[in-house]
């Protein structure tokens, strides 16, 4: 009797965890890098990402994939509103300890149409009727994770669409460097 209950049973063999796409481990969606994930209370999963390494240093977003909150910067300060690691990570955990929404599937990537043709909508939107407004490649990074497309994909559509419609777009490129800003052009008076 002693020995059939301490008896060895065999090991289970050794099997490869699969990866769970729900949770965005195998996810890694074209121009943005996912530098940290939260779970929220129902295993939803809360990403901190940066879409670029900008002129004063690397900027991060935060994106529930439960709910639809996303954020980029505080708006409680005046000075550099954006958001570093250390902050975007305090704020993607204090949202996954109240979100209790249950996990959403995994933005699937557009094709090159379709987000064509909401970055000519977000252009289009942009317009106002006093004056020119200046467009930056940074706004777009609440919506990087349903656009899916890296910055000088992004950057190529732009100057398409300067290119076909100059009435809608210019770019101004600086005489001291390589930079290039996009402003969207008034609209037309009626």
């Amino acid at each position: 009797m002693a020995l059939t209950l301490f008896s060895r049973r065999p090991e289970p063999p050794l099997l490869e965890p699969e990866p769970w796409p729900e949770i965005g481990e195998t996810w890694k969606p074209e121009g943005v890098t996912i530098a940290q994930r939260y779970y929220n209370q129902a295993h939803a999963v809360v990403l901190v990402y940066t879409t670029d390494d900008g002129p004063s240093g690397t900027y991060y977003s935060v994106a529930c994939l439960g709910c639809h909150y996303a954020t980029r910067e505080n708006g409680q300060r005046t000075y550099n509103k954006r958001y570093g690691l250390a902050d975007a990570a305090k704020v993607a955990n204090e949202h996954a300890t109240t979100c209790r929404a249950l996990p959403r599937g995994i933005p699937a990537r557009p094709d090159d149409d379709t987000v064509r043709e909401r970055l000519h909508a977000w252009v289009r939107g942009a317009r106002h009727r006093t004056e020119d407004v200046q467009l930056w490649i940074s706004d777009l990074d609440l919506i990087r994770l349903t656009l899916q497309r890296t910055n000088d994909w992004i950057v190529g559509v732009l100057q398409q669409l300067a290119g076909d419609q100059p009435d809608v777009l210019r770019i101004e490129r600086s005489q001291y460097s390589d930079y290039v800003s996009y402003y969207a052009r008034r609209l037309p008076e009626n």
